[in-house]
């Protein structure tokens, strides 16, 4: 937990049979002093953080890393219009920042950049939460338990040392901690109604434990982006304050910390309604690390549900959002739902002793008989190609074998994917296809070959100068684990698990694959088939 303004402790209602009305909900001053003097309490911020593990903190981790990315020109090229003022002041500064420190870490950025804006940051971010304080920047948790694109980031700790050092970051946060402060101020008295009508609605009284945190962390640096990450039993949402709080992300993120741990409490009650993972992963929009993670799935269904309850949108909203739900694959918010407004609202136990009979009242056989029907939303459609472009031949054929997988044709994806590697011999694209097609055929052991090859650095085939592709590589990788493991060789399948992981530039499905591969091992139903291709 970092150091900061601790906000949140319990629900003054215990039982609260159904959602309140807006009117009891919302009275505007008297709640606010009220929500302060209950929840936040008096007493030194470290004490109180340590009683009730939910804080409004400002993070000296974060702040050194934003430091960095700012100094190294992160989105230097974007207009300061709008900017929070600590921001617009010292990314100035850190712009004029010279020395070999703030070199190296520039170059370390350059290399580890990617397209999107918002995957790159979401790489540092997820750094500064397992990290510790300076001077070290050491990890705070084991390599097995960082995040995958923290993995990405091998020697950042030591970049970031030496440029923290050299650019004088101590004292730019002393300089500008008490406009932290202020931000932080701002924010308590909403997260505490946060938590006052979740914990209400839910009737849960969170108890203290030992590691297990739930953090707003205030950046001004990290600018519109609100970016929420778990490791562990350590959640958190890094957030810049703005003239409008991001209070439905606060939400989001807070449920998920309340929920999360229930369907690995209620194991048996989660796997019961296992089968409507068959259903979802079916839809072209449902992110990856939904299409082979149940319990995921059902704790985002469920946390969605219970925004619908306390949101209460009128009814034409209701049933939109809802219906939009469904078509991304949220098979279960529909459900959910039904069964929170006809069941849970009129009960007494908290949701942590509920969740089970919650999950009893879905009946497999209605539901799966209605989803059998849903016309799931099409993939997002990718920008337009140049009028001129054609499609080459070999890409023609990829699509094709690619097709044929997604239907788990490992036949006709074969004969394709031989055929391009008649024409184009050792294209890797095409051998990873031959390989995924052959796992579908059962014919694993020469899977595992091409695979075998497929990773090794000194395996180039003579035929093609074509550099393998880092979804062909990390998948390979994936892949290859998934093999040991069900051939019960546990320690070279976290060994390929760590390797897919290592792969710059890896997909973030393939690296979410190789994540669970760690935690879980290869524990594949008879149709969950391969991972998707990117």
């Amino acid at each position: 937990m970092v150091g900061g303004v601790e906000t949140v402790s319990r629900p003054v209602c215990r039982s609260i049979r159904t959602i309140p009305s807006r009117e009891t909900l919302f009275f505007p001053a008297l709640l606010s002093l009220l929500l302060g003097v209950l929840l936040f309490g008096a007493g030194a911020p470290a004490a109180r953080a340590q009683q009730t593990g939910v804080s409004v903190d400002s993070s000296r981790q974060l702040f050194s890393v934003m430091c960095a990315l700012h100094a190294a020109g992160y989105e230097s090229n974007v207009s300061s219009t709008g900017f929070h003022p600590v921001r617009t002041r010292l990314r100035e500064v850190l712009l004029r920042k010279k020395g070999p420190a703030t070199d190296a870490m520039r170059e370390f950025y350059r290399n580890h950049e990617v397209a999107d804006s918002s995957a790159t940051l979401a790489r540092y971010v997820s750094f500064a939460l397992v990290t510790g304080l300076p001077p070290g920047f050491k990890f705070i948790v084991s390599r097995d338990e960082l995040p995958p694109e923290v993995l990405a980031l091998e020697g950042f700790n030591e970049v970031l040392a030496k440029f923290d050092r050299e650019a004088g970051i101590e004292e730019l946060w002393r300089s500008v901690q008490f406009e932290y402060d202020r931000e932080i101020r701002r924010f308590s008295a909403p997260v505490a109604n946060i938590v006052f009508l979740v914990n209400g609605y839910l009737r849960e009284l969170p108890k203290p434990r030992i590691g297990r945190s739930f953090a707003v962390i205030v950046e001004p640096l990290i600018g519109g982006k609100t970016s929420s990450r778990s490791v562990g039993d350590r959640y958190a949402i890094m957030l810049s304050p703005g003239s409008e709080l991001p209070l439905d992300d606060i939400r989001h993120a807070y449920l998920h910390y309340l929920l999360d741990p229930l369907p690995l409490r209620f194991k048996a009650a989660t796997n019961s309604k296992r089968i409507f993972l068959n259903y979802a992963a079916r839809a072209p929009r449902l992110p990856a690390e939904f299409k082979d993670d149940f319990d995921a799935l059902l704790t985002e269904c469920l946390v969605k549900a219970v925004e619908l309850r306390l949101s209460k949108p009128s009814p034409e909203k209701l049933a939109a959002e809802i219906d939009a739900a469904e078509a991304s694959g949220f098979v279960l918010v529909r459900a959910l739902h039904r069964e929170l407004l006809r069941s849970f609202d009129q009960s007494e136990p908290p949701m942590n002793m509920y969740f089970p009979d919650l999950l009893r009242g879905i009946s497999l056989g209605e539901e799966g008989k209605r989803l059998e029907t849903v016309q799931f939303a099409p993939a997002e459609v990718a920008p337009a190609a140049e009028p001129n472009a054609e499609v080459s031949e070999l890409d023609a054929w990829i699509i094709e074998g690619d097709r044929s997988i997604a239907a788990q044709d490992g036949v006709t994806a074969g004969a394709t994917f031989e055929r391009i590697l008649s024409k184009y011999p050792g294209q890797p694209r095409a051998l990873y296809g031959l390989a995924v097609s052959l796992v579908l055929r059962r014919e694993v052991d020469k899977a595992k070959e091409i695979f075998l090859g497929l990773v090794s650095a000194t395996s180039a085939a003579p035929q093609t100068s074509e550099k393998k592709p880092p979804f062909v590589v990390a998948w390979s990788h994936v892949h290859l684990g998934r093999i040991y493991d069900l051939e019960q060789n546990r320690e070279l399948a976290l060994s390929e698990y760590r390797a897919a992981l290592a792969v710059e530039g890896a997909p973030d499905a393939a690296r979410i694959a190789a994540r669970r591969g760690i935690d879980k091992g290869s524990q594949p139903s008879k149709n969950e088939g391969v991972p998707q291709r990117p």
